[in-house]
């Protein structure tokens, strides 16, 4: 579970981005976050990061309280958690293979692991025939698709794309909310953010999260209202 209690986040320009805000997240779930440019949205996943510490309130992963987790201990939390961005963030001279296997280097996975495990979730993201290929041989969609299954080849407990179609076509975009709802279904919980209203419908009855200014204006399943 993640809770988040009570939590304002200020900047040093004394602006509240988020403001006395309370949520919980059960494990498993599919929550998508909703607001216009400012509302919180990214500065609430940052502090679930814990690439920023809220100013008051408290934020649990389960019975960790996050801010309390020591420096040398972080790198071993955040692997609890996949992270997709807008912008892919792609090594642009490594291959699909190796982007993949670089996350698993990264937390210390033997080649064997590696081997085994890089071709079954380029496999899952409908990418395995694209395995050698380089970033700037592939589409937008495809690209995404590979940042997809390097955030989840380690099987984290948590999946957190902010923005993930922002740059992608209709069409593209389809296809990966198709991925993440089936990345959802294998287990893992996805926290989505986004400001496209074709992407709520997509998701059909999942849980949306409306914010403004800092705060919760509306939570309930399914519909797109700001």
């Amino acid at each position: 579970m993640i809770y988040f209690d009570k939590v304002t986040k200020i900047y040093q320009d004394k602006i509240k981005v988020v403001d006395d805000l309370t949520l919980t997240i059960e494990p498993e779930e599919f929550v998508s976050i909703v607001g216009f440019s400012g509302a919180g949205k990214t500065t609430l996943l940052k502090m679930f990061l814990a690439e920023e510490s809220p100013t008051d309130g408290h934020i649990f992963f389960e019975s960790t309280d996050i801010n309390k987790i020591k420096n040398n201990k972080i790198g071993r939390y955040r692997q609890r958690i996949g992270t997709v961005f807008q912008d892919f963030k792609l090594l642009p001279n490594r291959t699909a293979y190796e982007n993949v296997a670089f996350a698993m280097e990264s937390a210390g996975k033997t080649d064997e692991e590696i081997r085994s495990d890089v071709p079954h979730v380029l496999n899952l993201v409908d990418l395995g025939d694209k395995m050698w290929s380089f970033p700037r041989e592939l589409s937008g969609g495809e690209q995404q698709r590979i940042a997809i299954a390097r955030a989840i080849v380690n099987q984290p407990d948590v999946l957190v794309a902010d923005e993930p179609t922002g740059n992608l076509d209709p069409y593209n975009m389809k296809d990966i909310i198709n991925i993440l709802q089936k990345i959802n279904e294998l287990g893992t919980t996805v926290i989505l953010t986004t400001h496209n209203k074709e992407v709520i419908e997509l998701l059909g009855n999942k849980r949306v999260i409306t914010m403004e200014k800092g705060k919760i204006v509306r939570d309930k399943k399914g519909g797109y209202k700001i």
